[in-house]
This record gives C-alpha cells, structure tokens and sequence, in this order.
C-alpha cells in the first residue's frame, strides 16, 4: 500500500508534544541539528535500551564499549577517511545553493521548485569539487596543522583500535562482536527531511569477528536478525525490505551490503535505517599497518593467528526513532465524535509514558487518591499525572503522546477501591481493583516484547 507525507503533521505534533525542537529556535535554528524533548528524550532513550538489551546483555558472545568522539588523527587516515571520505560538491553562482553533484535530478530548485538545478537559463553551476565530511578542529591552545582532531564520522573505528583490547580483558573466543552507541558527526551538504538527515546523530553499531571463510554465513545470520528486532519494535512488516548494494555502490572495504529500509511514505518512500556489512579484514588490517601493533587474534586451540572479518550492523538510533514516529501516527475517527482523534500508536514497551493517572473531579478526596497511585506506579513505570480538563480531553492528550493506559480515579474507587482502565487503541475501559493495576500493566508489557529480539545463535 502507498503510505502517506505525514511529515508536516508529525513535525508540529513533535514540537506542540514535546518530542523534538529545533536546535536553537530562539536565535533562528540550527541547519539539520534537532534536540528531543521530555517525550523524545524517553523514546529515544527506550529505543536505545532495546538495542543494548537484545544486542549486549542477553549475549554471551558480544562485548560493550564507550569509546571516545576524539581519536587520534592517524585513525581517521588508516580507516580512509581523511584521503576517501567526500561527496561531489557544486555551488550555484545565481541563488548561492549548495548541492551533491550526484543528487542534482533529486533536487528542487530554491527559485524555481518544479526544475532541478541547472534546467533553467538563470542558474548558473559550478564545477564538482569534493568536500570532506569530517568535521575538523584543534586540540590544545595552538591551531596548526600538528593539532588538528576531527569529530568522529561513525563510532565502529573506536571498536576496531580496541579489538584486542576488550578480547584480551573478556577472553572472548572467535567469533564474538563488540556493541556501542555514541554519537557521530557528518558535515554533510545537504541534510534534510525533519531527523532523518543531520550533521550529529547518534549510531549503535556492533562489529562481530568471525573467522575468515566464515563471514558470509554470519552475514546471512545478522541480516535475518536485524530484521527481526526491527519487527519486535512494533514497526509494519510490510514497511520494511531488504536493499542491496550493487557493485557500484558497494564501499570498496565491503564483500557485501544489504540496507534495512523503512517506507517513510509520500515522496521519501523506502530509505536506509540500518546497514548489514561483510566489512572483511580491511580495517584490522589498515590499523596493523599504520599503527605498527599487530591486531591478529591467537587461536591456541587451532594453532594459528589471523585477522578476523568483520560483520557490521549498523543503526542510526535517530532514523529508527523517527520511523517509529512515522510509523505511529495516525489520524481516527470516533463514533459520535466531530473531532476524532490524532494517535501515536507506539509500541507500548517504547512509549515514553506508560500510563496517565486522572483524578475524575478535583474534590471528594479523589486527588488524593490519584497522586497515591501516581507516586506507587512511578516506582516502575513512567507515570503522568493530569488532573486539568475534561477527561475525554485528557484521553486525548495522551493520546497523542503514545500512552498505552489511561487510569481513572472516580466514585467507585472512592466507594471500593475500584479504577478504571482504558487502554489507548481500543479505547476499552474495565474495571480492576486498584491493588491489581501495577500487576496488570507489569503482565501487560512482558506479554508483549517479542522473543525475536532476543534469539541467540550457537557458534559455527
């Protein structure tokens, strides 16, 4: 099915919800650069837990680490960033745009939106020149060349110098991976669509070492895998494919490439939220060389030392954030209701806050009532509490920030120690007594985190 442009909705949802800001918006913004508010905050964070939780701590074979933004120059020259890391540049002399070279077909012209650049007399294109998308500053108080450091471009660099470091700290045993999650920083020249394309974001990515003629087994291994989680996240099956790279879009380190795309709808359509890469032995290898320090592993039981291939997965922790958004939102209507409803139907183990707490009136001891249950419910569960309005509009509110269950404190409670629940897709409401809701909503979301998550595969 065609999914539609939700963009424009889900951008003033964000905002007016508190999901993500622009950067700065008080001095005009910052171009490409978001931050994520009290809701986005806990989505993000929730997203993030997911991954560290299916990808380090319900494996024995896969290690975590924090590595540093600021590296030492010589990695960035051993991993070919510094001489490779480009993207064909061209100004336009007219209206002063910037473009890719190899995107001028996908992109619209500022003065004229329905021609590309250069279809129209008045615009005038320079010549491609590359430009480097390292951000580039000085350490210590002089600015020279001798203390030039970049602003790391992908974490899986700060993996590869420490390979031996964590295998010898853990004794791990080929093969066995090497999980982070940090942020990254791209110059790049044209960012865009709200989150999906910006000059800092946030990666989590994990480098498993396999022995050499193994790798393509792993390969295949992690690509199902990774699919998987991205189910388990509640996103829709059939917004999710598989995009392999052909020979001309294959990395030049890479024996094979598969993207996991989402359909973001409208004209973005299907675009990468996470890569699967063979990355073979190229990286172990350039910093063996450069750096001077063998990086081979010692295989005792085999008698014998090599240099591990490598298998990437690879997850922009912003692009599956706001595929999650997308994948959400929706607009209902309501039986015997004008206005319906605009929904974020986010996964409930996801959503930044797992129930709202609604005293029915302010008198009758209700309030009273309804901060209790608040104050227990927050020692596990995000709660919030709201007692201004009519209550279908405090429903609603909720509605919009993603909360799976709406409990209301009314005369029964006060007369038998009754709620009610209402949960947010259905609308249904029960009745429970209120010394069952912590146990309900507790079997509520372990019932449904999927196991797909968290398969394990034995050694090959």
């Amino acid at each position: 099915m065609a999914y539609p442009d939700v963009f424009e909705k889900l951008v003033s949802l964000a905002k007016r919800r508190g999901f993500i800001f622009q950067s700065s918006e008080i001095y005009g913004g910052t171009g490409s650069v978001w931050d994520y508010g009290p809701l986005g905050v806990e989505l993000k964070n929730n997203v993030k837990a997911r991954w560290w939780n299916a990808m380090v701590r319900q494996r024995d074979d896969v290690e975590g680490l924090d590595a540093a933004i600021l590296m030492h120059p010589k990695v960035w020259e051993a991993s070919g960033h510094v001489a490779g890391f480009s993207d064909p540049m061209i100004d336009c002399k007219t209206c002063k745009a910037r473009f890719r070279a190899d995107q001028l077909q996908g992109a619209p012209c500022p003065r004229k939106p329905s021609k590309h650049p250069g279809e129209h007399a008045d615009c005038l294109l320079t010549e491609p020149r590359q430009f480097n998308l390292m951000f580039k500053t000085f350490m210590g108080p002089v600015e020279d060349s001798a203390s030039v450091v970049y602003l790391r471009p992908e974490t899986a660099q700060g993996i590869f110098v420490n390979f031996l470091n964590v295998q010898q700290a853990t004794r791990q045993k080929v093969p066995f991976g090497i999980a982070q999650i940090g942020k990254a920083f791209r110059n790049e020249i044209t960012p865009g669509n709200f989150t999906f394309r910006t000059r800092e974001f946030e990666q989590m990515e994990m480098q498993f070492f396999v022995e050499p003629g193994s790798d393509m087994e792993w390969f295949e291994r992690w690509k199902a895998a990774r699919l998987e989680w991205h189910y388990a996240l509640g996103l829709a099956p059939d917004r999710l494919q598989f995009h392999q790279h052909g020979e001309t879009e294959l990395a030049h380190y890479a024996r094979a490439a598969f993207d996991i795309e989402f359909d973001f709808g409208g004209t973005l359509g299907f675009q990468e939220i996470e890569g699967v890469h063979n990355r073979s032995d190229f990286d172990l290898s350039q910093h063996q060389t450069v750096s001077g320090k063998r990086l081979e592993y010692v295989d005792q039981a085999a008698n014998k030392r090599y240099l591990p291939y490598v298998i990437e997965t690879s997850v922009g922790a912003d692009r599956v954030t706001l595929a999650i958004l997308v994948n959400a939102y929706r607009e209902e209507t309501v039986p015997g209701e004008e206005e319906g409803r605009t929904v974020m139907g986010l996964h409930p183990t996801l959503a930044p806050i797992t129930t709202g707490v609604f005293p029915l009136t302010k008198k009758d001891g209700m309030p009273e009532k309804a901060e209790k249950l608040a104050a227990e419910l927050r020692k596990e569960f995000p709660v919030f509490y709201d007692d201004a309005g009519a209550i279908g509009r405090r429903y609603r509110r909720q509605d919009e920030a993603g909360t799976p269950f709406g409990i209301t404190i009314d005369q029964n409670t006060m007369a038998n120690d009754t709620v009610t629940i209402r949960t947010r897709d259905d609308m249904q409401q029960i009745q429970l007594p209120i010394t069952q809701v912590a146990d309900r909503i507790r079997a509520y979301l372990r019932s449904d985190v999927s196991t797909a998550e968290v398969k394990h595969f034995s050694p090959v």
